[in-house]
């Protein structure tokens, strides 16, 4: 796959962020297990991953603006380019040693997302995309799965944890959901969910409040493999909200659907 000057600049980014984080990768089991030292350790990985991708794109294209999870944003001057970067999503799982975890990259350019990388270290996957010029991983075209029925079906989700999110809402989307459905998976990193279901080992995906550095590469990745995307109000508003629904044609429709009803007042 012939890749423009700007894509190699992302994936070239994310091969050197990737180097950082299998070598922190390697350290996780000599951690103590305690709240701090971990949680020290992470913060570190995390914070080495991102420099080195804020130095690498700021290199390249000096000029655009930077949405990061560590450090914030940064605005560019030109006013139309915006990096959204996430180091490491995935954190708890990198944390426990699984090695489920990815460096997400997304240019965003007046208001649309235009390219994209997604590149989980361990596993030597990347997955990239640009508009209009389709989905690939490691160079190979995806397409998102082809199946239509519900019961053949298997989504990606994610769920709260301690502290975080609605626990209750949660549950009941996976009451209406798991009845219907083959197989519900949680995987912990919402850009590998997304890469996921553009590559068609997840049928679909839905999630609630993301951030844009979580969302921003799959989306793109996604529609370029032929899927189907929105919020959970089949609008295109996934960026300001941080809710995502994504699928082929009917799984997408399945889910908007099936989270409509969960939304609807119990009646016990």
């Amino acid at each position: 796959m012939a890749r423009t000057a700007l894509l190699n600049v992302m994936v070239q980014t994310a091969f050197k962020a990737g180097r950082s984080l299998v070598r922190d990768f390697g350290e996780v089991e000599n951690l103590q297990v305690s709240r701090k030292g971990p949680g020290d350790f992470v913060s570190a990985a995390d914070r080495r991953a991102e420099d080195i991708m804020r130095s690498e794109l700021t290199r390249a294209r000096p000029t655009f603006g930077l949405v990061m999870e560590e450090s914030g944003e940064v605005e560019g001057t030109d006013g139309q380019h915006r990096w959204h970067i996430d180091p490491l999503d995935g954190t708890t799982n990198f944390l426990h040693g699984i090695p489920i975890f990815a460096i997400s990259i997304a240019l965003e350019r007046a208001g649309e997302i235009v390219a994209a990388v997604v590149y989980n270290p361990v596993m030597d996957e990347l997955y990239t995309a640009e508009r209009g010029r389709g989905a690939f991983l490691n160079d190979r075209r995806l397409r998102v799965a082809g199946r239509r029925d519900l019961p053949d079906m298997v989504f990606g989700t994610g769920l709260p944890f301690i502290g975080m999110g609605d626990h209750g809402r949660s549950l009941r989307e996976l009451r209406y959901v798991m009845p219907e459905v083959a197989g519900v998976r949680r995987m912990g990193a919402a850009a590998l969910d997304l890469a996921w279901t553009a590559s068609g080992r997840l049928d679909g995906f839905w999630e609630r409040n993301l951030n844009s550095w979580d969302i921003a590469a799959g989306i793109l990745l996604v529609r370029e493999a032929g899927g189907f995307v929105s919020d959970f109000d089949g609008k295109s508003k996934m960026l300001e909200s941080g809710d995502v629904i994504v699928g082929n044609e009917d799984a997408h429709k399945h889910l908007l659907r099936l989270l409509k009803k969960a939304e609807a007042p119990a009646q016990e």
